[in-house]
């Protein structure tokens, strides 16, 4: 296939990369990399920390590329392998609290939100509250949750990346959503 590198597919983008096209490789991360972000910093609630599981699925993700089925889309396939950096992530943490009693890594500073104008404190604080939220949900509710709800994936996809049936998706999405709609209802919005 001739032409820029933007001008190809994600199937040939690997080829190349296969071929030994390194450059290939870049622009497959500069086409997924703000996807993949978003969807890390949802499951992980820390900007810096999802800044490094990026990394970390990119490199994961150009070692195992001579594995990539071509017949599937490639951001699944990069989802899967930051799910599992997410997932290792957690494990990690855990096992740091467990072993020093540290205190949570979003109770020691607070998560950072995503950014809006200075002008919108208060929308500021519910985006805050949202990504803490989220954050502390358990993975069977919150890996769901950001996979339909953020990253627009239908439920059959979003099962297909989980290996659950899209009726549990469904479900999960719904628990996730009544706790998160509990856990953010303050008292003086309640009452109205």
């Amino acid at each position: 296939m001739t032409g820029p590198p933007g001008a190809r597919d994600d199937a040939a983008l690997v080829a190349a990369v296969l071929a030994g096209d390194s450059r290939a490789f870049t622009e497959l991360m500069r086409r997924h990399k703000d996807a993949i972000y978003r969807f890390i910093r949802r499951y992980v609630g820390d900007a810096d920390e999802a800044y490094d599981l990026v990394q970390e699925t990119f490199v994961a993700a150009w070692s195992a590329l001579a594995t990539f089925d071509s017949a599937k889309p490639i951001r699944a396939w990069l989802r899967r392998i930051a799910l599992n950096k997410c997932r290792d992530w957690t494990r990690r943490r855990q096992v740091r609290r467990f072993f020093f009693a540290a205190d949570s890594i979003d109770a020691a500073g607070g998560v950072a939100a995503a950014p809006v104008a200075e002008s919108e404190p208060e929308t500021e604080r519910q985006l805050a509250a949202l990504d803490r939220h989220i954050s502390k949900l358990p993975a069977a509710l919150k890996e769901p949750l950001i996979l339909t709800q953020f990253e627009g994936l239908s439920h059959k996809e979003a099962a297909r990346i989980l290996n659950i049936s899209p009726k549990a998706i469904e479900m999960r999405v719904y628990r996730a959503r009544a706790h998160l709609t509990s856990a953010l209802a303050l008292p003086h919005e309640r009452e109205g």
